[in-house]
C-alpha cells in the first residue's frame, strides 16, 4: 500500500520503531504537521484569520461527511467522545424507568454519562461471550422501555467488531423508540463500514483517523435532528445568539449543529481535514485489505505461541491477549522499541496501513523469546 519510500517520507518517526498501538494513538502523516502550521500562520492574522479557519472547517465537514456517508449538514464537531456522549444525554433527557443498553466491551465514555445522571435511567448490560457481543444476547434486553442502545462498532478492549446489520434489525424490531448510537472511533480510517442506519454516530480524531487530540466527529442523520438536538447553552450552537431577542430565548440549532457549542477547535480541525484526505487518497479499502492481513498474522502467531486471542477475527485492526506476566512481556517489547498497549494482565496490538509484515515478525520474535525466558 505504502512504498518504502512513501512510508519514510510520510511517517519519518516510524523509522527504527515497531509501532502496534494505533488503537491508542495514531501516528499522523507529515501533511498533518503542515496543516497545523497552516493554522499557526492563519492565527497570526488575528481576526482576519477566521476567514481561513471557517473555510477549513467547512472543508473538514465535507470530507468527514463523506467518510461516514452522511451529508455535510448532518455532521459537526466537538472536543472529544466524552463531550459528544454527554451532549447526547442532554438531548435525550432520560428518566428513571427509561432503559439504556450497553455492552461490556464498551469504552467508559459511552457508558458513564448514564451512570452519573442525576435522574439515572436503568442501565442494562449486554454481556459478551468468549470476547464476542452476540446479537442473540442483545435481543432479550430490548423492549418498549429501551430508549438508547449504545455500541462501539469495534471494541477498544479486544477488537471485536459487532455484526452491524443484525444489531440494527434487532433494535428496530424490538425497541422501535430507541436511539441507536455507535462509536466508530476504532473503525474510522481503518475499516470499511457503513453505519447510515445509526441515529447517532461519533468518532475521536487522534487514533485511526491520524489526527490530533481535541476533536470529535458527530453525525446525526436529518431524520433524527429534532429528537437529538443537544440541550446546551453556548453561542456557536445558538441560532439567535446575537439577535435582539437573545436575552428572551435561546434558539438551539437542530441536530448535529447543536453539538458544536462554542468556538470550534480549529487546530484539530485543520489536522483532521488533512489526515482524512490523506487516508482517502490511499483508499480505505486498500488500507483494510493491507492491514487485515497483518491482523490475521498477529492472530495466527499468538495461537502458534499458545496464547488465546481475546476475540475472534472480525474485520478490525485490533488483537488482544491476556497473560499473567503481561508486565514482563511489555517491558521486553519496550526494550526492543516495540510499542503496544499494556493494562494489567492484557496486551493489545493494533495494525494500520503504515504497518508492515516486518512489524509483525519483529513483535512475534521478541514475544517468543520472552515467553521462553519467563
Amino acid at each position: 500500500m505504502l512504498t518504502a519510500e512513501s512510508r519514510r517520507r510520510d511517517f519519518p518517526s516510524l523509522a527504527g520503531m515497531t509501532y502496534l498501538n494505533t488503537a491508542a494513538e495514531g501516528i499522523p502523516p507529515r501533511c498533518v504537521g503542515d496543516a497545523l502550521h497552516d493554522y499557526w500562520e492563519h492565527k497570526l492574522k488575528g481576526m482576519k484569520g477566521r476567514d481561513d479557519h471557517f473555510a477549513r472547517l467547512e472543508q473538514c465537514r465535507e470530507i468527514s461527511a463523506r467518510m461516514i456517508q452522511l451529508a455535510p449538514g448532518e455532521v459537526s464537531f466537538c472536543s472529544c467522545s466524552s463531550e459528544a456522549c454527554n451532549l447526547l444525554a442532554s438531548a435525550l433527557q432520560l428518566h428513571p424507568g427509561d432503559e439504556v443498553v450497553v455492552n461490556d466491551l464498551e469504552y467508559p465514555s459511552s457508558v458513564t454519562p448514564w451512570m452519573t445522571a442525576s435522574a439515572r435511567p436503568t442501565v442494562r448490560l449486554w454481556r459478551s461471550r468468549e470476547g464476542a457481543a452476540l446479537v442473540e444476547d442483545l435481543i432479550p434486553l430490548l423492549h418498549q422501555r429501551t430508549r438508547l442502545v449504545a455500541v462501539s462498532l469495534v471494541s477498544f478492549y479486544n477488537g471485536y467488531r459487532i455484526a452491524w446489520a443484525p444489531v440494527v434489525a434487532a433494535v428496530r424490531e424490538r425497541a422501535p423508540q430507541a436511539v441507536l448510537s455507535v462509536d466508530v472511533t476504532q473503525a474510522l480510517g481503518r475499516c470499511v463500514f457503513a453505519c447510515r442506519d445509526a441515529d447517532f454516530l461519533f468518532s475521536s480524531t487522534h487514533k485511526w483517523t491520524l489526527g490530533v487530540h481535541g476533536g470529535c466527529i458527530v453525525g446525526i442523520p436529518k431524520r433524527g435532528a429534532d429528537r437529538l438536538t443537544a440541550r446546551a447553552g453556548g453561542w456557536y450552537n445558538i441560532a439567535n445568539a446575537f439577535d435582539p431577542d437573545r436575552f428572551e430565548q435561546a434558539v438551539v440549532k437542530k441536530g448535529a449543529a447543536s453539538y458544536s457549542v462554542g468556538m470550534p477547535s480549529f487546530g484539530p480541525i485543520y489536522a483532521l481535514n488533512a489526515s482524512l484526505r490523506y487516508l482517502e487518497s490511499i483508499g480505505i479499502e486498500k488500507i483494510a485489505a493491507h492491514a487485515d492481513k497483518l491482523v490475521e498474522s498477529l492472530h495466527r502467531g499468538l495461537v502458534e505461541l499458545g496464547l488465546a486471542p481475546m476475540a475472534p477475527l472480525s474485520g478490525s485492526g485490533i488483537v488482544a491477549f491476556r497473560h499473567p506476566q503481561s508486565a514482563d512481556i511489555h517491558a521486553a517489547l519496550e526494550k526492543a522499541n516495540i510499542h503496544a498497549m499494556h493494562q494489567v494482565g492484557r496486551i493489545r496490538l493494533s495494525a494500520h496501513g503504515y504497518n508492515t509484515e516486518r512489524d509483525v515478525e519483529q513483535f512475534l520474535a521478541v514475544l517468543k523469546k520472552t515467553l521462553k525466558a519467563l
